[in-house]
């Protein structure tokens, strides 16, 4: 994983003034923050050409187009309102999500991008990613894409068997799987694979098959989810016959092998980069970073000097577009309470398999790792979790039980 630097020499992250913690001291019952975390931005566009049957993502047909233009309005102008709660920080990734983002026109990926550069001070080296499902791709609007500023794709294609993509309700074959890649690498020099294994009837050796034309096709980065079935979704409604844990389980074990043998370093329980290509967008996620959302249904964690906060933007595009036309899309904020810190932290932490400097949590939360103390302890003495002065981070065992693992930190 990217190297963790110590605490108060963080190039992407800004110091508290004196005058700040003295506000926070101040306040009863509130963190104090000794930096600012890394910012990131991140986008969504809520239309796709149809809803995937396992899909419980914020994503809604356009049978009939989108408004594009009216988004792009809706989007700076959230932009915009957001930005007094962001002075002064730097943004260094930005992810374009979905919904398909690749919906998008190339003249509208072009004015999005512009909005931003405008409104925000980007990181020269920032990492700019968009969603892309091979149904939508056109050679010259992703050569377009890349020209505006996109450097980063992340493509869904779940499979490349053509049966397993009719039965995940995908509006791609293997065939335009196959030409999607065939476009990114003639454009990008930085793109992920999604790729999902345990899928309805799938047997290991077609997983393998997945696995090892991925790896042929030289992807800097892969995404391995295990396919579940989430509650409000066609699947959950009408489950189909999936492997059974032990399938699943040889499944990732052949991922391990398959990835490590090509050079893919597993530095997240789902991502696999070849070396210096980890997602840095998602390491942010994961190592409790702040990131402002804006766009339908958008979530955001923001960290003041005395505070940390998550909001929710309204989540149907049409409300979302008719609250941006009053001023406030924002349906949610909430105030992370000192009590769920901890769990907060670990939920995304305990996700990376080298763990995390211990002066992190100090870092991100606010409190001393004492806090945690007691649960450290349980963790360590159940054979989940590593410590040493250096590093916390999940054992092999509590990164196959990680959802028992996490649960440990959650607030009495």
């Amino acid at each position: 994983m990217i190297p963790i630097k110590p605490v108060g020499n963080r190039s992407n992250a800004r110091a508290v003034t004196p005058a700040e913690a003295a506000v926070a001291f101040l306040k009863p019952g509130i963190v104090t923050l000794p930096v600012l975390p890394p910012l990131s931005l991140y986008i969504h566009i809520p239309w796709c050409v149809r809803k995937c049957p396992y899909c419980d993502f914020n994503s809604h047909e356009a049978r009939d187009g989108f408004p594009e233009d009216d988004y792009l309005n809706a989007l700076r102008t959230d932009l915009e309102n957001a930005l007094p709660l962001i002075w002064g920080r730097k943004i260094y990734t930005v992810f374009i999500g979905g919904g398909t983002p690749s919906l998008l026109s190339a003249a509208g990926v072009d004015r999005l991008l512009s909005d931003l550069r405008t409104l925000l001070p980007l990181d020269n080296n920032a990492e700019i990613t968009m969603e892309a499902n091979p149904g939508t791709f056109e050679a010259e609007k992703f050569k377009s894409y890349r020209a505006s500023g996109i450097n980063r794709l992340s493509i869904g294609i779940q499979s490349f068997n053509a049966r397993h993509l009719k039965a995940l309700g995908r509006i791609h074959d293997d065939h335009e799987a196959r030409r999607a890649v065939d476009i990114a690498h003639a454009n990008f020099d930085n793109f992920n694979l999604d790729l999902m294994y345990a899928l309805p009837s799938q047997t290991l050796a077609e997983a393998s098959q997945d696995v090892q034309t991925a790896i042929g096709m030289a992807p800097p980065h892969l995404s391995l989810y295990h396919l579940t079935l989430e509650p409000n979704t066609y699947f959950a409604k009408y489950p189909p016959a999936i492997p059974d844990d032990d399938a699943s389980a040889e499944m990732q074990d052949m991922i391990d092998a398959a990835t490590a043998s090509a050079g893919y370093q597993h530095y997240e329980v789902s991502a696999y980069a070849q070396v210096g290509r980890q997602a840095r967008h998602n390491l942010n996620y994961w190592e409790f970073g702040d990131y402002l959302g804006i766009g339908a249904g958008a979530h955001s964690k923001l960290s003041f000097p005395h505070r940390i906060v998550r909001q929710a933007r309204y989540k149907q595009p049409k409300a979302y577009l008719e609250h941006m036309q009053t001023g406030n899309a924002i349906e949610e904020e909430v105030e992370i309470g000192r009590a769920e810190l901890g769990f907060e932290f670990m939920l995304n932490t305990l996700r990376l398999r080298d763990g995390f400097e211990p002066n992190l949590f100090a870092e991100r939360t606010g409190l001393a790792l004492n806090a945690i103390e007691k649960q450290l302890n349980v963790a360590e003495n159940k054979g989940l979790l590593y410590r040493d002065h250096q590093c916390i981070k999940p054992t092999a065992l509590g990164l196959r039980f990680l959802n028992d693992l996490q649960q440990l930190f959650l607030a009495d």
